[in-house]
């Protein structure tokens, strides 16, 4: 009799701290992953009328319509992406060998030029005049560069360069690189510790460049930024997480709008986006996303 009395009260005491140790584990990893803020964004999405919508990028109308990889990078680790519209190509960087690779829409690999003096290029951007801008996470700088045809290695050296500031920042610096034509500024994303988006008037050639701006802080809804672009239609900034598998859009105030999941069985996905790591879209609204080590995906809005 006192065994099986035992027993139960044992079972009962077990549970219990089973499920106190679990619920405020749940809050914890709620509140970490921005759980709230997500489904605060999902009901404000539901209740967006159809001008709304057209007014904005609307992530939630996009689906995939390619998967492949980016053939010969699988030992090079892409990072960061951008549209060149003089071009109608995509490029990515290689933080393990360094490199500026140019492909096609198709995920064809049309060209790779070696970069020398890089440490970790993470992010790369069109920018006007035909030039593209390069940033190196670990060396805290972002480059400016032109990129004549035939090209087969450039050199940091040679480049206009400006200091980002946060030497302390080590693997968590600066990994987003955005161009905005309205603003003639760049647009800088930092991934974390202190996470936030900053603005930088375009260097000169001589290398004098404005002040770095950070933006008034907004909840973002994630808990990295791996890379950021901007739709040239609307003004409004794509924002890409890789550790909260999140595409973000964001409004002209900075404040989310819109978002998707890169997780698998969500959006014509099979099996998610493992490590997001660069965003793209171009003037026609397509959504490029390169994931490491040489994944790459097109989304398009369903017609």
């Amino acid at each position: 009799m006192p065994t099986t009395a035992v027993r139960p009260s044992r079972l009962r005491l077990f549970l219990y701290a089973v499920l106190s140790l679990t619920i405020p584990a749940a809050l914890l990893a709620g509140w970490l992953l921005h759980w709230d803020d997500q489904l605060k964004l999902y009901w404000q999405e539901q209740s967006a009328d159809a001008e709304q919508r057209a007014a904005s990028i609307w992530l939630p109308d996009y689906e995939l319509v390619l998967e492949t990889t980016l053939a010969g990078l699988e030992d090079d680790e892409t990072s960061g992406l951008t549209w060149n519209p003089a071009t109608g190509t995509l490029f990515t960087v290689t933080g393990q060998n360094p490199q500026l690779i140019e492909f096609t829409t198709g995920g064809v690999v049309l060209r790779r030029v070696r970069l020398t003096g890089f440490s970790d290029p993470e992010a790369v951007e069109a920018l006007d005049n035909g030039r593209l801008g390069i940033v190196d996470e670990r060396r805290r700088l972002v480059a400016v560069f032109d990129l004549p045809p035939g090209v087969e290695r450039l050199d940091l050296g040679d480049m206009v360069s400006y200091d980002l500031g946060f030497a302390n920042a080590g693997n968590k610096g600066f990994e987003g690189l955005a161009w905005n034509p309205r603003t003639r500024r760049m647009l800088l994303a930092k991934e974390r510790d202190p996470q936030g988006l900053f603005e930088l008037p375009f260097p000169g050639e001589d290398g004098a460049a404005g002040v770095l701006e950070a933006l008034p802080s907004q909840p973002l809804l994630i808990r990295d930024i791996s890379s950021v672009a901007i739709d040239p239609r609307t003004g409004h900034t794509l924002m890409l997480s890789d550790e909260s598998r999140l595409l973000v859009e964001l409004d002209l105030q900075g404040r989310p709008s819109s978002f998707i999941s890169l997780l698998g069985g969500l959006n014509g996905l099979v099996q998610g986006i493992e490590q997001a790591e660069g965003v793209a879209m171009d003037e026609h609204g397509d959504i490029y996303v390169v994931g490491e080590p040489n994944r790459f995906y097109v989304f398009s809005r369903k017609r």
